[in-house]
């Protein structure tokens, strides 16, 4: 029997607040892989957006990241990075992957001594090249659709370099969206598709929704984030106005100057 390939998840996002559903998604997609017999899943990353990004209602980073961090204390393969959210500015998804896989090889190498190779935890890997995915719910593909959301080198480094792992979501149909598009039709045996059969709606939207107007989240969020949610006033009416008039900013800087490929 040939060895496993160690892989890490990353899964990019506000995380506007965390929610459980948010880290059920790294447990679908981890058995789903291991079911597949050729990976080994050995880590998971949670990397949650820069205030830069200009959702609307996106509370300061530094709360986002102490609630992950609260919310995954139970984990012990999950962990939170604030790379991404202490940029200045947003920072392109394919940015942020290559960043984390630089890092990856970089422990690697450290902990094993060799030139290339697997991922967080020496102690899980083989003589496989390690390998990076991104983690999302089966709406993050529809986002490949919107005009200047995505330039067209980074779909396609996002989905043959590193390869995605889609946990289905509601009605959405994410064999459809691979079908649609053609970037990702050319690489769909570096897509996972993962169908989730005990079905959450869960949405942060929702939850926000909730919390102005002074709803129950409990069992929508752990315990630990919503109470620090009300500890620090986060999510009120004036909250959610935040960014109101503000364009995204990925619809602005795509039109500024590209991102430089793995070539320059």
């Amino acid at each position: 029997m040939s060895a496993r390939i160690p892989l890490v998840l990353l899964a990019c996002g506000s995380f506007n607040p965390i929610t459980n559903q948010h880290m059920r998604l790294f447990e679908l997609a981890r058995d789903h892989l291991h079911q597949t017999g050729q990976f080994q899943v050995v880590g998971g990353i949670v990397s949650p957006v820069s205030d830069g990004y200009g959702k609307q209602g996106l509370v300061l980073a530094k709360h986002r990241i102490a609630m992950a961090r609260l919310a995954l204390q139970s984990s012990d393969w999950v962990s939170v990075d604030d790379w991404e959210s202490q940029q200045p500015d947003w920072t392109e998804t394919v940015v942020t992957m290559r960043y984390h896989y630089g890092r990856i090889l970089k422990q690697y190498q450290e902990g094993t001594g060799k030139d290339s190779g697997p991922t967080t935890n020496p102690h899980h890997l083989t003589s496989s090249s390690p390998r990076l995915k991104l983690l999302c719910g089966a709406d993050f593909l529809d986002t490949f659709k919107v005009p200047g959301l995505w330039l067209d080198d980074h779909v396609e480094e996002v989905a043959g370099r590193f390869g995605l792992v889609c946990v289905s979501r509601g009605g959405l149909e994410p064999e459809l969206a691979v079908h649609e598009s053609e970037t990702l039709s050319r690489h769909w045996r570096n897509i996972f598709l993962v169908r989730e059969w005990v079905r959450n709606e869960t949405s942060a939207t929702e939850v926000r929704r909730a919390l102005r107007r002074g709803l129950s989240v409990k069992y929508l969020l752990p315990d630990s984030v919503i109470k620090y949610i009300h500890q620090h006033n986060l999510y009120t009416g004036d909250s959610e106005l935040k960014n109101k008039d503000v364009l995204l900013r990925p619809l602005t800087k795509q039109t500024e100057m590209p991102v430089k490929t793995l070539d320059d």
